[in-house]
């Protein structure tokens, strides 16, 4: 059973984006959606999936560039290349995460006056404090 085409707008408003969303990504060629008799966008049950990859990709940090190459049926390789350095950075980042979760919970339950003087909440930093880590910059 085929679903109904959706318009841009109820395909915008079912992901909570706006419609010039949906027509950048078509004009990176993101999104093909087809067209009605008038010109108007139509969003088929391919397109939904697409824009789902979209922004579960976007989500975890991948660049719309990046993503046309995922979706692309020409890249096979350098989707491969892709997808090993993005599952790597991926795991940078959660590790990280997970640093920051065990700061974050000594500083919770820690009991010190001034936690950054309690060893316990300096060995969560420990990495950092050494140089061992590298920080990232921040704008």
């Amino acid at each position: 059973m085929k679903s109904t085409p959706r318009s841009i707008g109820d395909t915008a408003a079912r992901f909570g984006l706006a419609t010039h969303v949906l027509r950048h990504w078509e004009d990176m060629g993101l999104l093909i959606p087809t067209r009605d008799a008038a010109g108007r966008r139509l969003y088929e049950e391919d397109d939904i999936v697409r824009i789902a990859v979209i922004l579960r990709a976007k989500a975890a940090g991948m660049s719309l560039d990046q993503i046309a190459v995922l979706l692309s049926d020409d890249h096979g390789s350098k989707r491969h290349a892709l997808l090993q350095e993005h599952i790597a950075d991926l795991d940078r980042r959660m590790a990280e995460m997970e640093r920051s979760r065990a700061m974050a919970v000594h500083a919770f339950e820690c009991e010190a006056h001034d936690m950054t003087r309690c060893p316990g909440f300096r060995s969560t930093i420990a990495d950092v404090l050494e140089g061992r880590a590298p920080w990232p910059a921040t704008a």
